[in-house]
């Protein structure tokens, strides 16, 4: 599984960033320009996804790994942003609402 750090993806630009935690959990502060497909409708919703490669988190790095290996193995470039969201805050980025 590919995977990067909050300061890989803080470095990158133009790569569709899909955010999978819960709604309430999105509305409470997100990395600017992460997009909500939350886990639990995510199969529901496949079309949404970028046809081109794109990044997945959610809070600490375990919910978007299991997504990532799911979409993988559908054929999507999915990339892990290790650490997730709670690392990002950590590392002093600053989150939307």
């Amino acid at each position: 599984m590919k995977s990067i750090t909050i300061h890989e993806l803080h470095r990158s630009t133009g790569i569709p960033l899909i955010d999978v935690r819960e709604p309430d959990e999105y509305a409470a502060g997100h990395v600017p320009g992460a997009v909500s497909l939350p886990m639990s409708t995510l199969g529901e919703h496949l079309d949404a996804l970028p046809d081109e490669p794109f990044h997945v988190i959610c809070h600490a790095g375990a919910r978007s790994a299991r997504v990532v290996e799911a979409l993988t193995a559908r054929g999507y470039d999915a990339t892990n942003v290790d650490g997730g969201t709670g690392e990002w805050v950590a590392g002093g980025y600053k989150i939307e609402y």
